[in-house]
């Protein structure tokens, strides 16, 4: 496998640093604003971030981690069983591509053409990506999700903290309320465009998210605060 990161293994580990950006803003300014809620000083709200800011980040990365080395596994695991295949029984694996082919609609002559080109030029490769929808070369570090959720998440974590006791007493609420939506709406764009998806719905399930999360805690906040 080649040493270098490929696009795709560089998206995937954006998107891992985005989307940990993402909880660690969302996470923490519950939190924050919670406490707030409950009139605890800024050294409290402060402290209670920065708790759920490390508990976080280890939460994260290590999540992160299972969760990827689970799926690398089980990429090696297929890349294995397609190895055992090619050596005994090649012709059927150089059919399950044409037949692949063929399904796609591709004429049978370039059907034959193009899986004779694709199984000379990597057979490995071909018969994976036929068989499982892999590639090879996108299977990602379970180290560098790690890391990448290790960074982003505390990164994200630091705007609620800063905002909620920076800002003057009377705005801070809002202040942090306003500053947190305008960083998840800027996530959510970013999760979108790298997933492909709606950049309009990714932004506002994002800001809804993040409004409901900080609503409710301020709201239990004070109520236990009194």
């Amino acid at each position: 496998m080649n040493s270098k990161l490929t696009l795709a293994q560089r998206v995937n580990i954006l998107r891992a640093s985005v989307m940990g950006a993402n909880d660690g803003i969302i996470s923490v300014a519950g939190i924050v604003v919670g406490v707030a809620g409950a009139s605890a000083s800024n050294y409290g709200i402060f402290i209670s971030g920065i708790a759920g800011m490390l508990a976080g980040t280890v939460s994260m990365a290590m999540g992160e981690y299972v969760s990827v080395s689970t799926q690398k596994d089980s990429e090696k695991q297929a890349v294995a069983e397609e190895k055992s295949r090619l050596k005994l029984n090649y012709e059927h694996e150089f059919e399950l591509v044409k037949q692949n082919y063929l399904a796609q609609g591709i004429r049978p002559d370039l059907a034959q053409k193009a899986t004779e080109e694709m199984m000379q030029k990597d057979p490995l490769v071909t018969t994976v990506r036929e068989r499982y929808g892999l590639n090879i070369n996108e299977i990602i570090d379970p180290y560098a999700a790690a890391i990448a959720s290790m960074v982003s998440f505390p990164t994200g974590s630091l705007l609620p903290m800063l905002a909620i006791t920076l800002f003057p007493e009377k705005i801070k609420i809002i202040a942090t309320f306003i500053a947190v939506l305008l960083a998840l709406a800027l996530t959510g764009l970013g999760a979108a465009i790298l997933s492909k998806a709606d950049k309009k719905q990714g932004i506002i399930r994002n800001v809804i998210s993040g409004t409901l999360t900080m609503a409710v805690t301020y709201l239990i906040g004070k109520i236990i605060g009194g």
